[in-house]
């Protein structure tokens, strides 16, 4: 992996192009993974407040 990026640096042409591309690819599937975890909480505990809701009005009704 070392020897790539070593070969990747020395190759001038286009090398800092790769590199900006990798970096923001990185950034966005940290982004869209971050997000993603955050809808599927919020989700989650809109779920669970309506089944309570359903449970509780059935037991009560």
């Amino acid at each position: 992996m070392m020897k790539f990026i070593k070969s990747m640096v020395k190759n001038t042409k286009g090398a800092m192009d790769k590199i900006l591309v990798t970096l923001l690819l990185v950034v966005i599937g940290v982004g869209l993974v971050v997000g993603l975890n955050t809808w599927m909480t919020d989700e989650m505990t809109d779920v669970k407040s309506q089944a309570e809701t359903k449970i509780q009005s059935a037991i009560n009704g």
